[in-house]
C-alpha cells in the first residue's frame, strides 16, 4: 500500500465505537498519520475542539453523539478541518445527512483503505487550496477554488462569474461599488448592468440576501451574514 508524497505527513482524529474495526483501521492510517482515536462521539469532540488536525474521519453511527451530532458541533465551533463520514451500505439517508451536517465527504463501509487513503488525500488537497479564505459574517468564502461555506461548514460551488463578483465585493469589504464598475471588472464586453444584478441574485440565492448589500442608488457591497 502506497501514498502520495506530496502531502507531508498528518494529524489525524479517528471516531469509531467497534474496536475491531478501530484496531485494523488505525494500523493503516498510522502508516500516513499519526492518529488519535475516540470510541465515541462525545470523545472525539473533546479532541477535535483541543487539537489541530489534518483531516478527520467519523462513523456516522455512533452511541450517544452520533456522527452528524459531531460534525455539526464541529463546524458550530467554526473547525474547518476536512471531514471523511463513514456510512453503513445502501444508507442514502445517512449520507445525505452527514453532507448536509457539515461533512465533505463519505465513504460506504466496508470500504477498501486505498479509497480511504485517496479520498483523505483528496480532501486534504482542496482543504489547502482554501487556506486563503475570506469570512464573510458567520460565511466562509474561498475564492481560489470557488466556494462558499455557510455557517455549519457546508459548501457550495460557485460559478466563475459568481466567484469573480464575489471576489470583487470582498476584496473591498467597504467599498461600494456601482453597477457599472462591476460590469467593468466582471464582465464581458458587451454585456449590461442587467447581468450585475442576475448574478448578484444568483449568490444570494445560492447563500442568503445578506450575502451581498444593497446600497441604495449607489450598487453593491459585500455584506455580513449571519
Amino acid at each position: 500500500m502506497s501514498d502520495s508524497g506530496d502531502l507531508a505527513r498528518g494529524m489525524l482524529l479517528y471516531v469509531e465505537d467497534d474496536a475491531g474495526i478501530a484496531a485494523m483501521t488505525v494500523q493503516v492510517l498510522s502508516e500516513f498519520y499519526d492518529v488519535d482515536h475516540a470510541p465515541t462521539g462525545e470523545a472525539g469532540l473533546r479532541l477535535a475542539l483541543g487539537g489541530r488536525y489534518d483531516a478527520m474521519v467519523v462513523d456516522r453511527r455512533l452511541p450517544g453523539m452520533d456522527g452528524v451530532q459531531f460534525v455539526r458541533a464541529v463546524r458550530t465551533a467554526r473547525i474547518t478541518t476536512p471531514i471523511l463520514m463513514l456510512t453503513a451500505l445502501g444508507a442514502v439517508s445517512d449520507r445525505v445527512s452527514g453532507l448536509d451536517g457539515g461533512a465533505n465527504d463519505y465513504l460506504v463501509k466496508p470500504f477498501d483503505f486505498d479509497e480511504l487513503l485517496a479520498r483523505l488525500r483528496a480532501l486534504r488537497r482542496a482543504f489547502r487550496a482554501d487556506a486563503g479564505r475570506r469570512w464573510l459574517g458567520e460565511w466562509a468564502y474561498a475564492p481560489d477554488s470557488q466556494a462558499l461555506y455557510d455557517p455549519s461548514g457546508y459548501r457550495i460551488a460557485l460559478t466563475a462569474t459568481e466567484n469573480a463578483l464575489l471576489e470583487l465585493l470582498s476584496g473591498s469589504p467597504e467599498h461600494v461599488f456601482s453597477r457599472e464598475e462591476i460590469l467593468k471588472a466582471v464582465f464581458r464586453e458587451g454585456e449590461t448592468t442587467s447581468s450585475v444584478d442576475t448574478y448578484v441574485h444568483y449568490v444570494r440565492r445560492k447563500s442568503t440576501r445578506d450575502m451581498i448589500e444593497t446600497v441604495r442608488a449607489r450598487g453593491y457591497r459585500a455584506g455580513n451574514p449571519s
